[in-house]
């Protein structure tokens, strides 16, 4: 064996320098590093990672928003090691499994009403791309080319390839590449932390849906589709909002002849508070773009699901017509059945009336938080907390990332905004725990 391969005798210990030499981080600058030391962690269970040392961390923000139902969870991996030993992958374009029927069809019965047709990928961005070919293709194929341009909300985020960066407007992910992305329009968002002084959350989001309609009237001939994170926008900070911006803006869609597309990639499965946010609103989009949970976080694997109307646009004779998109991975096999261990479970434990209790629990026991001096704008929306601290160091993020590590919890601000979203299966010692070391990070800013 070469010695640049890492065995499994080579120290734990080493891992951060080997992987400084050897591995582009993402979402990261890493000259940071020199300074930033980088984690190992050698294995998982539950709430917790575990680093070369025992030392263990509790996984607060659920892996990059990925882990539903902790690290190590023996029915998943059960799933994924029944399918390991009789087929790993097969190519879903001429070929189909058993799985990913059976996830189909599951989804199918689930999501708002209408969505029949399934779409697979392996990540986010992907899911988004896909809904936004779809949509532009769809009025090519009905003779009307002329709707090709996209809206969106304020400060959403959709994904970092081409496509998903030009309806996003996060300017630190956005505006280097701006060259190379496609003109769209962003809409006032419906955030309640943008609302005037007086101003209800609901009465901003019918502002916000006011401007949509406003926009809409003059450029509904030449938009294709809206798209919006439904009720929490999440890279730009957790902002949250009151549903019935989701309710008005499908009614403003429907009224103008625009596709409405859901971005529910992190917050599907029971993130808000129900299975999907769209439910809270009482709404079926016309694209609904599902991931991250979607495989529990243990597979890369997403979905774009759509209504028969779509589909039949694309259902001809000519090759050229069709949807022509590929992922070398699309409906992998492990993944499909990652992902319907992850629905089992969702079913049979009952999750989301667990989780109204958990979210219960944290809210009480997070009081001292939200009346911390440094800590503004303290909200909830299922089983999502977050908060901005008012704190004036510009290295704010590392800093508490930092000092949260040393109370053994993963915490990764976005800028000034903390926030939780930890596994389905965190404890009620283990929320006391979150807290009170959320406190002791907080008052290390003091």
């Amino acid at each position: 064996m070469s010695n640049s391969n890492l065995s499994p005798s080579t120290p734990a210990s080493s891992l951060p320098a080997r992987s400084l030499k050897s591995i582009w981080h993402p979402c990261t600058q890493m000259k940071h590093h020199e300074t930033l030391p980088l984690v190992p962690i050698v294995r998982g269970e539950g709430v917790w990672l575990y680093g070369p040392d025992g030392e263990r961390y509790l996984d607060a923000i659920g892996s990059w928003w990925v882990n539903l139902f902790g690290h190590a969870n023996p029915r998943i991996g059960a799933a994924i090691h029944d399918q390991l030993d009789r087929l790993e992958h097969v190519m879903l374009a001429g070929f189909t499994h058993e799985p990913v029927v059976r996830l189909s069809e599951r989804l199918i019965g689930l999501v708002p009403g209408g969505l029949g047709h399934c779409f697979y990928s392996s990540d986010g961005a992907s899911a988004i791309e896909i809904a936004l070919k779809m949509s532009f293709h769809y009025w090519r194929n009905s003779g009307r080319p002329e709707k090709s341009g996209f809206v969106s909300l304020q400060n959403d985020y959709h994904g970092e390839t081409l496509g998903a960066l030009s309806v996003t407007d996060v300017a630190l992910f956005k505006q280097t590449y701006a060259p190379l992305l496609r003109p769209s329009v962003h809409v006032p968002t419906p955030d309640w932390r943008c609302a005037e002084e007086g101003i209800t959350p609901e009465a901003h989001a019918r502002r916000a849906a006011a401007a949509l309609e406003a926009h809409l009237a003059g450029h509904h001939a030449e938009t294709a589709a809206l798209i919006v994170e439904p009720l929490v926008q999440g890279a730009a900070g957790m902002g949250m909002y009151h549903p019935s911006y989701l309710s008005l803006a499908r009614q403003i869609c429907d009224r103008y002849d625009v596709h409405l597309i859901a971005d529910e990639i992190a917050v599907g499965f029971g993130r808000t508070g129900t299975l999907f946010a769209c439910e809270q609103a009482d709404i079926a989009p016309d694209f609904l773009c599902l991931g991250k949970g979607l495989s529990g976080g243990y597979l890369p694997l997403s979905v774009t699901l759509t209504s028969d109307q779509v589909y039949q646009a694309f259902y001809r004779d000519e090759t050229a017509q069709g949807f022509l998109h590929s992922h070398t991975h699309t409906g992998n096999i492990l993944a499909c059945r990652a992902a319907l261990a992850t629905l089992d479970i969702l079913e049979q434990d009952k999750v989301i009336d667990a989780n109204r209790a958990r979210a219960r629990y944290l809210n009480d026991a997070a009081k001292p938080i939200a009346a911390h001096p440094l800590v503004k704008n303290f909200r909830n929306c299922g089983m999502i907390w977050a908060f901005e601290v008012d704190a004036g160091d510009p290295g704010f993020a590392d800093r508490f990332f930092q000092a949260a590590m040393a109370q053994g919890l993963v915490l990764r601000p976005l800028e000034r905004t903390v926030y939780f979203m930890p596994p389905y299966v965190i404890g009620e010692g283990e929320m006391e725990q979150l807290v009170a070391g959320t406190l002791k990070a907080l008052d290390s800013f003091g």
